[in-house]
């Protein structure tokens, strides 16, 4: 689905347009860097543009002079919408827009309805992402939980915003890992010490009733530890709100039939001659494609790195037809960069179209000092633990709230809070105030107001009052929407959704501040009034949705 252009949508184009008939057609550097921004203060008007700045050297003339040519063509394009325009500083251009341009902008806005600011994708991709991925030996942490909510929310924005996304989780469940968990929990059972290459915790111990026969292969005890480890994976997830996996990916599978996934690709990168043979190993020749150093494929004894069950896996997703992978990585993982772009290539593949996204870490903070908080090893807190504490929905804030490439200190005490220091509280609070007035107002009178903005109703209502400023600045935060959501999608960032939501809730609660809705007069204010609530309404819901995070139609 194409998204429909917005009438902001429309007033770049006719700032572009007007700047590429002034300079004879701009380049596209030139174009790409004219900007149209909402100044900081509201006596700038409603938008500012650097264009005349960018033109001025090609017209060797004065920028305050271009941006004087550009204001007068831009007026006779935009008739009465542009109510007028100033030359500000060394040549900026600060329009002020008509009343009329922004009550269609809001009746834009409407007529989207759900799909507001959707599909607007300029290429739309195949794209896989795979996400969470954690290590099926323990349990989920603080950690897991950043990754889940990044690639749970990043495959929301990115199938909104017009492309087909599949999510799979990959369960490393084969080499030696499986088979230490397995002696782990026989030692347990034999009341014996843990291996020292081990692992311990309650979580082994709760794994002891797998054990049955003492003489039970520590691998395939290993393999049931795993499966259960899996199955509480997936309960964690789905009370977490992430439960729409599409597949389940297992590393054991790449090593079996004739010829294996593996095996089908090593076949692969020896026939282009990526390989070869050192010391007894099979090597990939990594550096030909910018690594510091080749890599071991498969060891002197034979067996294969786990290096090779990735390459594998990466194949497989190609040969599954996905024009983009999207893998999200763990902090530990940073190194690991290189190598797998330099194996993507080797294989055929753009590297451009494997993107590792690196999730740093997240620290909890207690009394303004990081905590534990752990209440069974000391060493990590569980996913079902940050639940227990602060919810779901103030958890998938907090970790979408800052970007996935800095590291995180999550307040829980901040997180608790329900009051308007609380961002998440603070933006669902706006949303069931919103869902308050217009269940006040009525489903009845509601249609109306909504039908007298977008024209359906004939009337051809158009405010018969000056609008106020906060209506005003609530309108054009409104229009950012979908520029907002485009940014989050195509810098894979979905915290801008965050900022955009708790900013709208900010807008929209200086509105209600200064605005009477229900019986402002007359009636074509109140509908428009009501209308506003219903854009902001289905928009802060669209944003919520997006992190995950509950739309409450009280509180």
């Amino acid at each position: 689905m194409t998204r429909v252009s917005t009438p902001l949508d429309d007033l770049r184009a006719a700032v572009l347009g007007v700047a590429a008939e002034l300079a004879g057609a701009p380049g596209d550097s030139s174009r790409q860097a004219i900007t149209l921004e909402r100044p900081p203060r509201r006596d700038f008007g409603d938008y500012s543009t650097n264009a005349a700045l960018l033109l001025a050297p090609a017209l060797r003339s004065a920028p305050r002079d271009v941006a004087q040519r550009l204001g007068g063509a831009l007026a006779e394009r935009l008739g009465v919408s542009l109510e007028r325009f100033e030359v500000a500083g060394p040549g900026f251009l600060n329009l002020f827009l008509a009343d009329s341009w922004l009550v269609g902008g809001l009746a834009a806005a409407l007529a989207g309805g759900e799909r507001f600011g959707a599909g607007a994708a300029e290429t739309r991709e195949r794209i896989l992402v795979e996400f969470v991925s954690a290590n099926p030996t323990g349990p989920m942490h603080v950690g897991h939980a950043r990754n889940a909510a990044y690639g749970d929310s990043l495959a929301r924005v990115l199938a909104f915003h017009g492309h087909d996304v599949a999510r799979e989780f990959y369960v490393n469940d084969a080499g030696s890992q499986v088979r230490k968990l397995g002696e782990s929990i026989q030692a347990l059972a034999r009341g014996e010490p843990v291996p020292e290459d081990g692992y311990r915790g309650s979580y082994v111990e709760g794994l002891v009733g797998l054990a049955g026969d003492e003489a039970m292969d520590p691998g395939e005890l290993g393999g049931a530890a795993v499966s259960a480890m899996v199955a509480q994976m997936q309960s964690s997830l789905a009370a977490f709100t992430v439960k729409d996996f599409d597949r389940w990916a297992y590393e054991s599978t790449l090593h079996e039939g004739d010829p294996s996934r593996v095996a089908h690709t090593l076949a692969i990168l020896e026939q282009q001659g990526r390989t070869y043979l050192s010391e007894g190993a099979l090597w990939l020749r990594t550096t030909d494609y910018g690594d510091d150093k080749d890599r071991v494929l498969v060891r002197s004894n034979g067996e294969h790195t786990y290096f090779a069950s990735d390459i594998a896996y990466h194949q497989d997703k190609r040969e599954r037809g996905f024009d983009r992978q999207i893998d999200v990585w763990g902090a530990d993982h940073h190194g690991y960069v290189a190598r797998m772009k330099a194996a993507y290539a080797a294989l055929g593949g753009d590297p451009e179209q494997l993107e590792l996204l690196i999730m740093q870490l997240v620290h909890l903070v207690h009394g303004g000092a990081r905590s534990q908080m752990s209440k069974r090893a000391g060493e990590y807190v569980t996913l079902a633990e940050l639940l227990e504490e602060i919810g779901v929905d103030a958890a998938r804030w907090y970790l979408l709230a800052r970007s996935h490439d800095t590291t995180l200190d999550l307040d829980l005490d901040l997180a608790r809070e329900q009051s308007n220091e609380n961002p998440v509280y603070y933006v669902q609070y706006a949303h069931a105030r919103i869902a308050s007035i217009l269940l006040k107002a009525g489903a009845q009178r509601v249609a109306a107001a909504t039908a007298a903005i977008t024209g359906q109703s004939g009337a051809g209502e158009g405010p018969s009052a000056p609008l106020d400023r906060t209506e005003r600045g609530l309108v054009e935060q409104l229009l950012e929407f979908p520029a907002a959501l485009a940014e989050a999608a195509e810098r894979r960032a979905p915290h801008r959704i965050a900022a955009y939501a708790l900013e709208l809730a900010q807008v929209f609660t200086a509105f209600y501040r200064d605005c009477r809705v229900v019986g402002a007069e007359p009636e074509s204010v109140e509908s428009l009034r009501i209308a506003l609530c219903v854009a902001s309404r289905v928009t802060l819901a669209r944003c919520l949705e997006l992190l995950g995070v509950a739309a409450p139609e009280e509180m």
